[in-house]
């Protein structure tokens, strides 16, 4: 049989369907696909993906049982690396790290390894029919800050080991980033729930509507018998340009639009979480996260949807099939172009309350690609005079986030470089003996995979040093 030069398409609904509702856009693989596509691998012996992969998973084992067939061998190979494989599947970068490293790549398209792993977690998902048993108990406890990726990737190694695991998540719903800022048409929050019962029912205890540094101490957790604390609180302090206009009413942090949509079911038409619908509408960035927030404000009806960002098209971060969708559904990339100032008029009960004016527009000034910078991306550099005006409603800065500074603020000898982040060693150590952090917390916004590398690194350091204490 001659090799696919090209890996199976994923189904998706139509661009002009999608675009006004917020179900998932990616369909999945049938069997059928699943196995065609498993049957491109080469299967080769020095194993290139899974060198790629930040946890590790044994990708040519798991693709070799979707060929016979057995998804639920497949994903039992998964799960011993991976304890979010549904999310994963969906929302990592494997263009950038498993798939990039296959042979097959090399001179045709690389095997789809995220697409096989979305498909083997899904058919697990609504055929498995045992559930998780909870191993026997070490007599360790440790504490998990945090529920986003690399926390729950933590706990979930450490309970599989058979350590008494708590998990404090500062809002009312277990999931961090995968519940808050990933809009459902990526990641319906059905399958995050149901990755979470699976750590509870490996005996993982989550308590929710818990602010480490406010509730509770880190001090705390330990003096209520945990040996260990594992940060894994994520970076939720938005980031901004500090340019005129950014008090104006219709200005929003991505972290805030995006959580009021997301978490508090803004996209419900029956929701009373207030958010700005229609009109016209600028993201400011680049990045996921920027691409989530014009897909997003698309769906809450916007009548045109502008992404302002600063470089070509060739730097723009975001995942290419994330910046292909945005354009099917129609987003205008208003590239190499720099906002200046929001403008807006005042509050016409009060002329002179700038702060509770709204938005009219964004200035914006074009750039050009100059000498690149200290990360090797050529520097925007402004051209004088092409200054210009987009008349918006709405303005979403959509930047970056930094780790919110409670935990650091409340942790006496806690180490923390210029940006926020905790500063740790190879094993996730921090400068506090005892407390352990990855992920966001550390690296500042990253991918969910490599906040779930984290995780496990941070478990395996965990294990040994308590296991030193029996």
């Amino acid at each position: 049989m001659a090799l696919d030069p090209k890996k199976h398409a994923m189904p998706t609904q139509e661009p002009q369907v999608r675009a006004h509702n917020f179900e998932e856009v990616a369909l999945g693989y049938t069997k059928e696909i699943a196995v065609a596509e498993a049957n491109r691998c080469l299967n080769c012996k020095n194993r290139p993906c899974v060198q790629g992969c930040p946890v590790n998973i044994s990708i040519p084992e798991f693709i070799a049982e979707i060929k016979k067939e057995n998804f639920e061998g497949a994903y039992q190979v998964i799960s011993k690396s991976s304890s979010l494989p549904a999310v994963c599947g969906r929302v990592c970068p494997q263009e950038t790290q498993c798939e990039s490293k296959c042979t097959l790549g090399i001179k045709f398209e690389p095997v789809g390894i995220g697409r096989l792993e979305r498909f083997v977690a899904d058919w697990h998902n609504a055929n498995a029919k045992e559930k998780a048993k909870a191993p026997a108990s070490n007599g360790h406890k440790v504490a998990i800050v945090g529920s986003g990726p690399s926390g729950l990737t933590c706990a979930g190694d450490l309970a599989k080991k058979g350590y008494k695991v708590t998990v404090y998540e500062a809002l009312h719903t277990a999931g961090g980033v995968l519940v808050y800022g990933i809009p459902e048409f990526r990641l319906p929050k059905r399958i995050v729930a149901k990755e979470v019962e699976g750590l509870k029912e490996l005996g993982v205890d989550v308590e929710t509507n818990v602010v480490i540094g406010k509730t509770l101490t880190i001090d705390e957790l330990f003096e209520m018998g945990n040996e260990a604390v594992f940060v894994g609180s994520g970076a939720g302090l938005p980031s901004f340009m500090n340019i005129p206009g950014e008090s104006l009413k219709g200005v929003y942090s991505a972290n805030e639009y995006l959580t009021r949509s997301n978490l508090m079911k803004s996209f419900k038409l029956d929701c009373d979480t207030p958010i700005m619908r229609g009109g016209k509408v600028a993201v400011v960035g680049g990045g996921n996260v920027a691409m989530d927030a014009c897909r997003t404000a698309l769906r809450l009806g916007a009548e045109h949807v502008y992404c302002v960002y600063r470089r070509s098209m060739a730097e723009l971060p975001a995942r290419r099939e994330e910046v292909e969708h945005a354009e099917e559904e129609g987003i205008d990339f208003q590239l190499l172009t720099n906002p200046v100032e929001i403008l807006g008029y005042n509050n016409p009960d009060n002329p002179r309350d700038e702060k509770n004016g709204f938005v009219t527009g964004i200035k914006c000034i074009k750039m050009q690609l100059g000498e690149p910078d200290a990360k090797g991306r050529r520097r925007p550099v402004a051209i004088p005079g092409s200054e210009f005006v987009l008349d918006v409603d709405t303005v979403i800065m959509a930047l970056g986030t930094s780790p919110n500074p409670l935990i650091k603020n409340t942790t006496p000898g806690l180490e923390i470089n210029d940006h926020g982040g905790i500063i740790v060693n190879e094993d996730g150590l921090t400068s506090r003996k005892g407390v352990y952090a990855g992920g966001d917390a550390v690296t500042g916004a990253a991918t969910v995979i490599s906040a779930m590398g984290a995780g496990k690194v941070a478990a395996k350091a965990i294990d040994e040093y308590l296991s030193g204490k029996n």
